[in-house]
């Protein structure tokens, strides 16, 4: 066994530990960055990127589904050639990640160990097994992978998780896809209009990241417009028929209901990447799911010199988010014990349906309905989306009754990314409703249908607020 002697030890070279690595080494620290699999982050590999990749090619196919409302006529039929789709994803997915190994490949050799690690003391970390790696400070940013549930782990190969799906050498006939979170909402919409038959389930009435009851069925009614969604399934059973799967379930209304499908893709969220870590000899305290308790704001163990930045910490799984903690958790490592609290942005999440799925801020089940206001649009008739034909959702924001501070937003509709962000910032710079209804807004645009919502949310502000709109 190498012993080896080092100030900082980063545990995981996806997004939030590079950014941890690069934020020690830029404050002059000594770092050794240690990755258990292959370099590349989650994001270039299996999650935004190839994802949105499959998102285009989707988008491409289902343009001509509008073609005759415009006035326009296809002769024949649009043909999906499912090799080529899977060929331009896999070579643009591998163009990206080639980003992040001409990064990781600057980095230093005696910067790097790849191995898998586990903690065998407090400040000990042994990395495969043949070094003992003994620290001060260390970042553990080792990320999450996609969760099975117990129900479906018996139809072996035909049961597959995202990550599978970008592997593919050619689309499947017939997916059903349980879970309509993010990841669910994506690769259903998307399988489906590259002319996979898809079948989508939940249970809970869950849809993507929303709280808001009334935009939940919003969502809900628009997606099911182009695929079945079934978001209060129970009792699902599932089991292997020769190359297919069959599901059965019951429905809301108590009916007994049978599915045959190639694969079952499992959409049941993320893991932290925890086990076999051995964290509970670094003396820090452990939530039941194992995972570290921490500071948010700090990413700090306790008052130990342990810190937990990205997805393994289960707060904000996001890419930006990562790549924020990762810093804050790097910085406050390479200045342990002086720890101070990083710069969180406003909370921000976008699912890339369409409609568009986006949160900003607060959620509706962060709020006390008694203290905000809700402005509301529809865009069924705001008059960008409709000339584009794309005026499906409604956006829902809250604004502190009091003050008129914008507090968060719940949105789903054309350009929900756009809008999202416009109120992100709006959010991060404290503005109020007034004051954004003093702001800039061009004719005809869908950023109008926001107006509209602000100027709702005015109407019932107190006198003094409504006369500064």
């Amino acid at each position: 066994m190498i012993d080896r002697t080092v100030e900082n030890v980063v545990v995981g070279a996806g997004t939030a530990g590079l950014a941890a690595y690069r934020a020690l080494r830029d404050a002059g620290r000594e770092v050794l960055l240690v990755e258990a699999g292959p370099f590349g982050t989650t994001c270039a590999r299996v999650g935004c990127m190839p994802s949105k990749l499959l998102i285009a090619a989707a988008e491409a196919a289902h343009g001509t589904a509008r073609w005759d409302t415009f006035g326009l006529r296809l002769e024949g039929k649009l043909t999906v050639d499912g090799r080529a789709v899977m060929q331009r994803l896999q070579f643009e997915r591998d163009r990206f990640v080639g980003f992040v190994l001409d990064g990781v490949a600057a980095i230093p050799e005696q910067e790097k160990l790849v191995g898998h690690a586990r903690f065998v003391a407090p400040r000990v970390l042994e990395v495969g097994e043949s070094t003992r790696v003994h620290f001060e400070r260390v970042v553990i940013a080792t990320g999450s992978a996609p969760a099975v549930p117990e129900s479906l782990r018996a139809l072996g190969d035909r049961v597959i998780v995202n990550d599978d799906v970008f592997a593919w050498q050619d689309l499947p006939r017939s997916v059903a896809v349980v879970g309509p979170g993010v990841i669910g909402l994506e690769l259903g919409q998307a399988l489906h209009r590259l002319g996979v038959r898809v079948h989508v389930l939940g249970r809970g009435h869950g849809i993507g990241p929303l709280t808001d009851p009334v935009l939940k069925e919003t969502a809900a009614a628009c997606l099911r417009q182009e695929f079945p969604l079934e978001t209060d399934v129970r009792q699902l059973q599932a089991k292997r028929l020769g190359n297919g799967v069959q599901l059965q379930w019951e429905n809301a209304a108590g009916h007994r209901q049978q599915l045959e499908v190639d694969e079952v893709i499992a959409a049941t969220g993320r893991v932290p990447n925890v086990a076999g870590l051995g964290l509970d000899r670094l003396g820090i305290a452990l939530q039941p799911d194992g995972v570290p308790v921490f500071d948010p704001f700090t990413l700090q163990c306790g008052q130990h010199p342990v810190f937990v930045a990205g997805d393994v910490n289960n707060d904000r799984p996001l890419l930006h988010e990562a790549a924020d903690e990762g810093r804050i958790a790097g910085e406050n490592a390479a200045h342990y014990p002086e720890v101070r609290k990083g710069v969180r942005r406003a909370p921000l999440a976008i699912v890339f349906t369409e409609p568009q799925i986006a949160l900003v801020g607060q959620r509706w089940a962060d709020l006390d309905p008694a203290q905000v206001v809700v402005g509301k649009v529809s865009f069924e008739n705001q008059g960008r989306s409709r000339v584009m034909l794309r005026n499906q959702g409604a956006l829902h924001l809250y604004a502190d009754r009091e003050g008129g501070t914008l507090r968060g937003a719940e949105l789903v509709g054309p350009e929900a990314e756009h809008l999202a962000h416009l109120l992100a910032w709006a959010l991060q710079l404290d503005l109020t409703v007034p004051r954004m209804l003093q702001l800039p807004f061009y004719h005809p645009v869908v950023e109008e249908g926001l107006r509209t919502a602000l100027r709702d949310a005015a109407s019932q502000l107190g006198r003094g607020l409504q006369q500064a709109a």
